[in-house]
């Protein structure tokens, strides 16, 4: 017998254990089924589970569950990354509190340090997924530093190099000069600061004039060398081609025309510093100008600077300098300036644009057939207008910076000459005989310092996985791989990667579908974050509510383009939808209603009510499997749902109660039959979404024959089984019942009075029907009345009804009740027009709180409609009692 209370925080575990000891989630290439792969997005070895993650987490084993019961030959690979910056930090900080240096200690003990807290603490975010369910073939977890994905980021390397994809180069980088590395894009967050504009004056050479100039970082003009102004800017047109004189440098800067210059902005002139900007630098090499590098890699002034300013830290020369102008009469003057300034996010020091040689990829030569890819409909992004975004950041594509000043990592395969000279290999005996032929005998080599970018091993990731460079039968199965579940921040860092690096090794795109996930923020819309004290964990709320009352709330509010404002108050409405779908169990446990063997075709349905169940049913899972499909994850859990506790326990189990409990023996075995029948498709309906109260209601109501729930198939249904008249009647009733109820509802009547429903003439459906409209509407039916004093007239269908209100509603109190009601949500309108019109409050409030208030003005004017309509039926009610 079920117990009387679902209890996830018992069951959840147990569930997971049977299933992994029993490999329930194991793929092979040879099983048969047309292959269906997704690759999980690796979380970082050194994370946990948040929020973001447990959303993608839950959309990929949606689908794999799914997938894999419709008889797909269905493969989630696992796997993590390495986190080269994350996880050198978290060691470091535990050297640091032991006393030691990895400095001190060298390269290869600390690289056996870090595989050993690998090994002793970066199971962390695994073991996290087993609670949410995930469902991927765990025994085939990847670590992009193991082995085999070691060899093929090696020969990846090496071929695009001979390829000549790869090569080294000066250019500008984001440098962290705390961590002292380069850093991607997605490692820089702005942060707002209260800075300042320094206006700074540069003498034109030769005479007694100016070209002011605005700069938020001083310290930069030291490696000035140009200043540019727009070609059609009248003001400076007479000086473009003369020069200007560095202050507290004396260095010659030529006025050169570009139209980088806005002459609207500032003074429409703009000082150039390629070797400290990014914009700067395409000036600088659009019109030939020097880079001069004055900052080392820790931030400090190094020997490009004047001797007074070496050797000061940045911030620290930026306040000599700018004394420094003003003394010398040469700072206009300096304004307030509030503007986003990039942070290392793991490091939260400020990045400095930084020329440094670093390793290239030519992203422009791959993204050609990458953007094809996606054009031609190879590739296809859910929702499409993230198509947009790709193809603008695709179409403008800057070399991407591969190599990392770490030690953590897949060290560069390439080694140096004495003269310089550079060879690539898989190896260093491959790369020594390379050196052999070019020297005539055995020269000194010395290996690269720097490791790959993260992201350059997880671009390999949908085939390095699957046993590239080796023609494996895993690649051959399930390459390309189906559909990739992932947030929008990273299309460029990895979704971009995959596509090119892809279609350039394996001559085909690595996946068909991109489904680009929401953005979870809080109740109130706002992002999450620390500093808000608004984040939401989602271990506790798996702890408090169980890990399907979070699957099931996740999955319900994925709607495609709409970002998920997630409260705890709605994972405890989903966590009574697993205790609903509990106890209909139980009630059908209690009263016989046993799941039908594995296999066993749909019972006989001979009642109205039966029909119509088994033809909801047939139509709920086959929308639920479209929506799925498609993508549609929010459309599948809403739509199982409504059938479930509406269709199902609301108003099927409520309509055969007296039947289970009558004496028609015949009658109660064939529903007892279309009850399990319904109950264990609806099981297996939901089981991609919640797993585990599905699995041990399948387990425990005992018709599992010891197989799994997770690997029994989806339901598949003939046509035959839906009857069209069946569901028209019960749509009728349904429509009737709800109607009394509303009415009930809207004038205040005592929930266990029983009224009067009297209606003129006969009704089959009616006669059909008659106990369960009186059961369910508290009603007792009087067929062939007339409207009794005091009735209100329901109309269903054009067929007219009548409930007596006599004795059961005092209709002036009820009237002066609901205007009371109206007019308080009158004011309450008429205040949130006057702040929603108001300027001011649009322009200053945060646009959470401007929605909220949007929010709260579309749904006091559905309470008001319909409390009007509640008057309107007063009022009918009223004239026919004076009648």
């Amino acid at each position: 017998m079920l117990d009387k209370t679902y209890r996830p925080r018992r069951i959840e575990p147990a569930i997971f254990e049977r299933w992994r000891e029993a490999g329930t989630f194991a793929a092979e290439p040879d099983r048969g089924g047309e292959p269906f792969c997704i690759v999980m997005p690796p979380p970082n070895v050194t994370g946990s589970l948040h929020i973001g993650h447990a959303l993608n987490m839950t959309l990929q084993d949606v689908l794999t569950r799914y997938w894999r019961m419709a008889g797909r030959n269905a493969l989630w690979q696992p796997g993590t990354d390495h986190a080269g910056i994350a996880t050198q930090i978290v060691v470091e900080r535990q050297l640091d509190e032991a006393g030691e240096s990895r400095r001190e200690m060298g390269r290869d003990a600390f690289v056996e340090r870090v595989w050993k807290w690998k090994a002793e603490s970066g199971g962390t975010i695994n073991r996290q997924l087993h609670r949410l369910g995930a469902s991927p073939d765990w025994r085939r977890e990847r670590f992009t530093l193991d082995d085999g994905l070691s060899r093929a980021v090696r020969t990846a390397f090496v071929r695009l190099y001979r390829d000549g994809l790869i090569y080294r180069d000066k250019r500008l980088v984001n440098w962290d000069c705390r961590l002292l590395t380069a850093v991607s894009d997605l490692e820089v967050v702005p942060k707002e600061i209260e800075g300042a504009l320094w206006h700074i004056r540069y003498p034109v050479e030769g005479t007694d004039a100016h070209v002011t100039v605005a700069t938020t970082r001083p310290e930069t003009m030291l490696g000035d060398t140009a200043v540019a102004v727009h070609p059609d800017d009248e003001r400076y047109k007479p000086l473009i081609g003369r020069h200007v004189v560095l202050p507290l440098v004396g260095r010659r800067l030529p006025i050169v025309a570009d139209s980088y210059s806005d002459p609207e902005k500032g003074t429409g002139a703009v000082k150039i510093t390629p070797a400290h900007d990014f914009n700067d630098f395409e000036v600088g090499r659009r019109h030939g100008l020097e880079a001069i590098n004055v900052l080392d890699r820790h931030g400090r002034l190094n020997d490009a600077a004047p001797a007074a300013y070496r050797g000061l830290d940045r911030f620290a020369a930026r306040q000599r300098i700018v004394a420094d102008l003003e003394a010398a009469g040469l700072l206009a003057r300096v304004e307030k300036h509030v503007h986003a300034v990039p942070h290392g996010d793991r490091s939260d020091t400020v990045i400095e644009p930084w020329l440094t040689d670093q390793w290239y990829v030519d992203a422009k030569a791959l993204a050609g057939p990458a953007i094809a890819a996606v054009e031609d409909g190879r590739i296809r992004f859910v929702p499409k207008n993230w198509e947009n975004t790709y193809f603008e950041w695709m179409r403008n594509i800057q070399p991407w910076c591969i190599s990392r000043q770490l030690w953590w990592g897949h060290r560069i395969p390439a080694w140096y000459g004495p003269d310089g000279e550079i060879f690539v290999g898989m190896d260093e005996a491959e790369v020594r005989a390379l050196a052999a032929e070019r020297y005539g005998e055995e020269r000194p080599l010395v290996q690269d310092e720097d490791v790959l970018d993260t992201w350059f091993s997880s671009g390999l990731w949908p085939f390095s996985t699957l046993g590239w460079p080796e023609e494996t039968r895993e690649l051959a199965t399930w390459y390309p791989t189906s559909t990739l579940v992932t947030g929008f921040d990273i299309i460029f860092f990895w979704v971009a990667r995959m596509i090119m690096l892809g279609l350039h090794f394996m001559d085909a795109v690595p996946f068909r579908d991109v489904y680009i996930h929401a953005l979870v923020r809080d109740a109130s819309g706002q992002k999450m974050s620390k500093s808000k004290g608004n984040i939401i964990d989602p271990l506790e709320l798996m702890d408090s509510y169980g890990a399907d009352a979070l699957r099931f709330t996740l999955t319900a509010m994925a709607a495609q383009g709409r970002d998920i404002k997630l409260s705890e108050q709605r994972v405890v409405g989903y966590r009574n939808f697993m205790t609903k779908l509990w106890n209909a169990a139980r009630f059908c446990e209690m009263n016989g209603c046993s799941l039908p063997e594995p296999g066993a075709g749909a019972p006989p349905a001979r009642s109205v009510v039966d029909r119509w169940i088994v033809t909801e049913t047939v139509d709920a899972i086959r929308a639920a499997a479209g929506a799925v499909e498609a993508c549609r994850f929010n459309e599948a859990a809403d739509g199982l749902y409504r059938f479930v506790w509406r269709t199902f326990c609301d108003w099927y189990l409520e309509s055969v109660k007296p039947v289970l409990g009558g004496s028609d023996t015949a009658a109660k075995e064939r529903t007892r039959a279309v009850a399990g029948w319904v109950l264990d498709n609806a099981l297996a309906a939901l089981h991609p979404i919640v797993p585990f109260v599905t699995e041990a209601l399948y387990e425990r109501l005992g018709a599992a024959g010891g197989s799994f729930l997770a690997v029994r198939a989806w339901p598949a249904f003939d046509d035959s089984l839906r009857h069209q008249g069946a569901r028209d009647e019960i749509d009728w009733l349904i429509r009737l019942i709800g109607e009394v109820r509303s009415v009930r509802a809207e004038m205040n009547v005592p929930a266990a009075a029983v009224v009067p429903l009297a209606f003129a003439g006969e009704d089959a459906r009616l006669a059909r029907h008659r106990g369960a409209v009186e059961t369910l509407a508290r009603v007792t039916v009087s067929p062939g009345a007339g409207a009794p004093a005091g009735a209100l007239e329901i109309v269903v269908n054009g067929a007219s009804f009548f409930l007596g209100l006599a004795g059961f509603v005092d209709v002036g109190e009820e009237q002066a009740r609901l205007q009371r009601e109206l007019s308080k949500l009158q004011g309450e309108i008429a205040k949130l027009d006057r702040k929603l019109a108001d300027p001011k409050f649009l322009a200053r409030a945060p646009d959470a709180v401007v929605n909220k208030q949007r929010e709260r003005r579309a749904e006091a004017d559905a309470s008001l409609r319909k409390f009007r309509v509640a008057a309107d039926r007063l009022a009918a009610l009223g004239e026919r009692a004076a009648e």
